[in-house]
């Protein structure tokens, strides 16, 4: 750890805030997520380059140890966000189709500023048709969104739900909107992918005209019970040292749950499969119990806007901030797990 500074400066950025937060240990990069942008930092905080261009959301943001890139979550939608984003860049609001990504990029290829995520080379693509279909579908009651669904956010590589060893899956949790008045959107739901093909279906991303190039279904849905949060789990993170999955969230606001702003999953707890078929998995029981829900989490306000455990105990957590111009920025801070889970 001694090569990584207590706090790291990423830089402003005209943007939406910061997203996420990936770490290449052994180079020595730190990428971090802006809502339309990548950004490359070495470990003095300077900028070594960014990827640009993007009229869509960039959510959370992963490294892949195994082949070097960077994974992230990218969503094209008609939502609040969606038109928000593109109002931000001058964009016309009108519809477009509700597309989700996984983005993929060659972060090696990322060497200047301003580099173009669609034209330049370093940057591809993978559509996600499950989320789509459940961001279309109806919940209960016939309500749009099925299982409360806004998109895709939270990204990481872990092992299969219920195991510690063997291959890693890219996992992405959904966005959940919300709603008070609805009670099917009280579960996280996380999609675990086998990559090993990916190649394959990787496409550049055109804005024009998305393609649909991507897995018909994941290798593994699965639903966790938290009661709401305010838009699902923002930053997902695999916390290889505590063999813990850790979800971030923005607090929800139903009166019946504690609302807390971090939840995390044991790797090895079993994978409860319910009568309906659907896969369960449980809280971690380390967790402050909530006795009237029985619901268990942690009360670590940050997290949500980026969180990368290097697996030794130590966490790098985004604290953002804006500029007197008006650009997002923010600062980067070590923790340590006793600050986190207590």
């Amino acid at each position: 750890m001694t090569k990584f500074p207590a706090t790291l400066y990423t830089g402003a950025y005209p943007s939406g805030h910061i997203q996420g937060i990936a770490v290449d240990p052994i180079k020595g990069f730190v990428y971090c997520s802006y809502t339309q942008l990548l950004v490359k930092l070495d470990l003095q905080g300077n900028l070594v380059g960014s990827c640009e261009g993007l009229t869509g959301h960039l959510g959370c943001i992963d490294f892949n140890d195994a082949d070097g890139r960077v994974y992230g979550s990218l969503e094209y939608k008609n939502d609040s966000i969606g038109k928000g984003i593109r109002r931000f860049l001058g964009e016309s609001e009108e519809d477009v189709p509700t597309s989700f990504f996984i983005a993929v990029f060659d972060v090696d290829k990322i060497t200047r500023p301003h580099m173009d995520a669609c034209s330049d080379g370093v940057m591809k693509t993978v559509y996600l048709k499950e989320v789509v279909e459940d961001f279309n579908g109806l919940g209960e009651s016939g309500k749009e969104h099925r299982y409360g669904c806004s998109g895709i956010d939270g990204t990481a590589f872990g092992p299969k739900f219920g195991q510690t060893e063997g291959k890693n899956y890219l996992t992405v949790a959904y966005g959940i909107y919300g709603d008070n008045d609805r009670k099917d959107n009280d579960r996280q739901v996380l999609l675990q992918y086998d990559i090993s093909n990916w190649d394959t279906l990787l496409q550049p991303l055109s804005q024009e005209n998305f393609h649909q190039s991507g897995p018909e279904k994941p290798d593994g849905k699965y639903f966790l019970f938290t009661g709401n949060t305010d838009w699902g789990v923002q930053n997902l993170e695999y916390d290889e040292g505590l063999k813990r999955w850790l979800l971030c969230v923005y607090r929800g606001k139903k009166p019946q749950y504690p609302n807390y702003p971090l939840f995390s999953v044991e790797a090895a707890s079993p994978v409860c499969v319910k009568e309906k078929g659907e896969a369960e998995l449980s809280l971690s029981p380390e967790g402050i119990l909530h006795e009237e829900s029985g619901v268990r989490g942690w009360n670590f306000p940050r997290g949500a806007e980026g969180i990368y455990s290097f697996g030794n105990g130590n966490y790098y957590v985004s604290y953002p901030a804006k500029t007197e111009e008006g650009y997002q920025t923010a600062t980067l801070k070590l923790h340590t797990k006793e600050e986190i889970f207590s």
